[in-house]
C-alpha cells in the first residue's frame, strides 16, 4: 500500500531540495498532498526559474508538466486556507509530513503550536497524531532563537533534517548534492529510493 505524504513548500532558501523530493515521491507512487506558502512561489521563482501558480489548480498542471510521467492521480494540492482538506483533520492524517524548504518564521510558529494556516495546522496535526514530521530547514547560520525553536520541535518528537550533505560518496555535481540530502529525507519517511549507494556496498 502506498504511503500519503504531506510535503509543504516554504518561503526559505533550498527549493531544488523540495521539487526534488516531489519528484521522488511521486515516482514511488507516494500519494503526496502538497501545500506552499505565497512566499516558497518567490523562492522557486528565484531559485529554480520555475513558476508556481497562486491557484492550487494551476499549480497541479504547472508541476504534472514538469513531472510528466507521474500519474496525476497521485498529487493533491491544497490552498493555505483550505481548511477542508484531509491534512485539516487528526481523522484523516498522512502517514508523514516533510517541510522543505522550512522557514524560520515557519519552524517559530510549528513550535508554539500556531494553526493560523494550513501548513501550520497540518504540521500541528501531525505532532498530536503521532505521526512523522521532518522539517529541513533554511541555510545557516541559526540564532539561538532559531535552536531553541529546533529542540522544542525536536522534544514534541519532529525531525530536524538541516540539508547538510555528506561529501564521502565523492558528489560529481550539484545534483549529487541535493540527492543527497532528499535520500536522507525519503529514508526518514521510509520511502524507498536509488538515489545513492549506502554506506558499506559496493
Amino acid at each position: 500500500m502506498s504511503k500519503t505524504i504531506c510535503l509543504a513548500l516554504t518561503g526559505a532558501s533550498g527549493m531544488p531540495y523540495g521539487l526534488r523530493l516531489l519528484e521522488c515521491l511521486l515516482a514511488a507512487s507516494c500519494k503526496v498532498q502538497l501545500l506552499y506558502s505565497q512566499a516558497s512561489q518567490v523562492v522557486a521563482r528565484q531559485e529554480m526559474n520555475f513558476e508556481l501558480p497562486s491557484r492550487p489548480s494551476e499549480a497541479k498542471a504547472a508541476l504534472l508538466a514538469r513531472y510528466p510521467a507521474v500519474d496525476s492521480e497521485k498529487l493533491a494540492v491544497f490552498g493555505r486556507e483550505e481548511w477542508f482538506a484531509p491534512v485539516a483533520s487528526g481523522s484523516n492524517p498522512p502517514d508523514a509530513m516533510v517541510v522543505c524548504p522550512c522557514s524560520m518564521g515557519t519552524l517559530a510558529a510549528i513550535a508554539q503550536g500556531l494553526a493560523d494556516n494550513l501548513i501550520e495546522r497540518a504540521a500541528d496535526v501531525i505532532l498530536k497524531e503521532g505521526r512523522k514530521l521532518v522539517l529541513v530547514p533554511r541555510e545557516t547560520p541559526f540564532s539561538a532563537i532559531h535552536l531553541e525553536n529546533m529542540l522544542r520541535l525536536a522534544r514534541a518528537g519532529a525531525i530536524i533534517l538541516p540539508p547538510s550533505p555528506g561529501f564521502y560518496h565523492h558528489p560529481q555535481s550539484v545534483q549529487d548534492i541535493v540527492d543527497f540530502v532528499v535520500a536522507r529525507v525519503l529514508d526518514q519517511i521510509g520511502v524507498p529510493h536509488t538515489l545513492m549507494q549506502r554506506w558499506g556496498e559496493n
